[in-house]
C-alpha cells in the first residue's frame, strides 16, 4: 500500500518530466538550428543590384545568372535582377514571361528602351513603389560588368553608411575625391533613403535627359544630398586596355570590372579570378 501511494505521488511528476523532455526532443532542434545559423551566416545588410540591360539579350542574361548564381556573401543578402523597359515584341512577351516564372530577376519599367532618356530615373524611382520589401543599398550597374559580391559587401560594411551614401567609381578616372564630380555608369550604389528622395523629389523628375551617370551626380548635388560618400579605386576599373586613364590591369582585390564586351575578356577575367576552381580535371575530359 505505502508502494502503491509512492508511485501515485511520484507519477505526475514523472508525467511532467517526459512532457517537458518530448518538448525538448521537440522543438530544440530548430531553435538551435536557427540559432546556430544566425551566428554562422550573419546577415547585416542587403544590397539590390539591378543589371540595366535589353529584353532581347537572353543568351547573355543566362550567362550572368550563372556568374552571379554561384557567388554569395558572408556578411550581407544580396539580390541581382535585371531591369528592362516594356516588351515590345511577342517573343519577349512570352520568353521574358517563362524567365520570371522560373527565376523570379526581372524587373520591366514602365519606359520605352533608351540609355540617356530616362531609363535609369525610371529604374530608381520605381524601386520603392514596386517591390515588396526594401533594401539598404541599391545598385544601378552595367551589363558589361564583373561584380564580385564577396568583395563589394566587404567594401561597403567597412564604411558602415547607411545613409545619404553615394558610391562607385569617381569620374575623372585619376581623381580620387569623391565630391569633385560623379560615379561611372559601370556599377554605382545609393542608400535606400536616397532611392526615395529620387522617387520623390522633382529634382530628378525634371530632368532626365543625358548621361545617366552624369545626372545623378547633379541631382545629388542640386538637392544637397550624397554627403556620404566613397570612390572604391582601384578596386573598381575598366577592363586592362580599354579606356585609357580608366583601366588597369586586373587586381586580386577587384570589386568590379568594367567593359567586357567581348567573350574572350570574360573568360581572361573568369580564368583570372579562379572561378571555376574546384571542378575536378575528371569532369573536364
Amino acid at each position: 500500500m505505502g508502494r502503491l501511494r509512492f508511485l501515485l505521488g511520484v507519477f505526475p511528476f514523472l508525467a511532467l518530466l517526459l512532457c517537458f523532455f518530448l518538448s525538448y526532443t521537440h522543438l530544440s532542434p530548430t531553435t538551435i538550428l536557427v540559432k546556430n545559423e544566425m551566428i554562422a551566416s550573419p546577415r547585416e545588410f542587403s544590397i539590390l543590384i539591378g543589371i540595366l540591360t535589353r529584353a532581347d539579350l537572353y543568351n547573355h542574361r543566362h550567362f550572368l545568372r550563372i556568374l552571379y548564381g554561384i557567388q554569395s556573401s558572408s556578411i550581407a543578402h544580396v539580390d541581382v535582377k535585371f531591369v528592362f523597359c516594356n516588351l515590345t515584341k511577342e517573343e519577349q512577351r512570352v520568353l521574358v514571361s517563362l524567365e520570371m516564372l522560373r527565376y523570379d530577376d526581372i524587373i520591366v519599367l514602365n519606359c520605352t528602351e533608351n540609355m540617356n532618356h530616362g531609363k535609369t530615373y525610371t529604374y530608381f524611382s520605381s524601386v520603392p513603389k514596386v517591390l515588396s520589401r526594401r533594401y539598404d543599398y541599391v545598385m544601378k550597374a552595367d551589363d558589361d560588368v564583373y561584380i564580385r559580391l564577396e568583395q563589394l559587401s566587404a567594401s561597403i560594411g567597412r564604411l558602415e553608411l547607411k545613409r545619404d551614401f553615394y558610391y562607385g567609381f569617381v569620374i575623372p578616372c585619376k581623381s580620387r575625391e569623391p565630391f569633385v564630380e560623379y560615379m561611372s555608369g559601370m556599377a554605382y550604389l545609393l542608400s535606400w533613403d536616397l532611392v526615395e528622395w529620387i522617387s520623390e523629389s522633382e529634382i530628378p523628375a525634371t530632368d532626365t535627359v543625358g548621361p545617366e551617370d552624369k545626372l545623378v551626380g547633379k541631382w545629388l548635388r542640386t538637392g544637397g544630398k550624397g554627403r556620404n560618400r566613397f570612390t572604391e579605386k582601384p578596386a573598381m576599373y575598366d577592363y586592362p586596355g580599354t579606356n585609357g586613364g580608366c583601366s588597369h590591369e586586373l587586381l586580386k582585390e577587384t570589386v568590379a570590372v568594367h567593359r567586357l564586351k567581348r567573350q574572350e575578356q570574360w573568360l581572361d577575367v573568369i580564368r583570372f579570378f579562379n572561378v571555376t576552381q574546384g571542378i575536378e580535371s575528371s569532369f573536364l575530359h
